[in-house]
C-alpha cells in the first residue's frame, strides 16, 4: 500500500512540474471552456511571440476574466479554433490567465504557432498606456518557463508585427520589449 502511495506521489509531483503553473490564473478559475482538440506543443521552446489583443483593457480579476472568455469564444464560435488561440493573456490586472497554455499548440500566428509561444495582453497598445505591472507579470511567466523547461534558456523574443503584417503588439508594448535582452531584432533566421 506504501509503494502505491509513493507512486502517487511521484505522478502528482512530476504533473506539477510539467503543467508548471507559475502563478497562473487557470483556465478552470477563469471560467473556461476545455479545448475541443489539442495538438502537443514540442518543449521546451525556443520563440516567444508578443501581441496584444486589440480590445477594451482591465483592472479587476472580474473584467479580465470576463473579457479573456470573450476572446475564447469568439476564437472558438467564429474563428473555429480549438481553443482561445493564445497559450497566454496577460491582463491588466497584472495577472496571467491561461490559454493554450504550455503543452499546447495555439492558433496566433500562423506558420508559428508550432514551434512558439504566444503571449497576448489585454488591450490595444498602440493606445493604451502599458502598465508595469503587466510587463513584471510577463518577465515573472517567462522566468518560471525556463525554471520548468518550458522555454529553453536561450529564447528568444519577437513581436507578432515581425513575422506578419499587423500593428500587434502595438507602438507601446513593441518599444518595451525591444529593449529586453532575449530580443531578436532580425527574425531572418526564423521567418517563414
Amino acid at each position: 500500500m506504501q509503494v502505491i502511495h509513493c507512486f502517487v506521489l511521484v505522478i502528482a509531483f512530476q504533473w506539477s512540474l510539467v503543467k508548471g503553473d507559475c502563478g497562473v490564473v487557470s483556465k478552470s478559475d477563469w471560467d473556461g471552456l476545455n479545448a475541443v482538440h489539442v495538438q502537443y506543443l514540442p518543449r521546451p521552446v525556443d520563440l516567444v511571440i508578443i501581441e496584444h489583443t486589440v480590445t477594451p483593457t482591465c483592472s479587476t480579476d472580474r473584467g479580465c476574466a470576463e473579457l479573456v472568455r470573450n476572446i475564447q469564444t469568439n476564437h472558438v464560435e467564429s474563428r473555429n479554433f480549438w481553443d482561445i488561440g493564445y497559450n497566454f493573456i496577460i491582463g491588466g490586472n497584472g495577472k496571467v490567465y491561461e490559454g493554450a497554455g504550455w503543452l499546447h499548440v495555439g492558433a496566433h500566428a500562423r506558420g508559428y504557432n508550432k514551434r512558439s509561444l504566444g503571449i497576448a495582453f489585454l488591450g490595444n497598445f498602440n493606445n493604451d498606456p502599458l502598465k508595469r505591472s503587466m510587463v513584471d507579470a510577463l518577465k515573472a511567466l517567462l522566468r518560471c518557463g525556463v525554471e520548468n523547461g518550458h522555454l529553453t534558456s536561450d529564447y528568444h523574443v519577437v513581436a507578432h508585427r515581425q513575422l506578419i503584417s499587423t500593428e500587434s503588439p502595438g507602438r507601446k508594448l513593441y518599444n518595451e520589449i525591444r529593449t529586453w535582452p532575449n530580443w531578436l531584432e532580425d527574425v531572418s533566421s526564423i521567418k517563414n
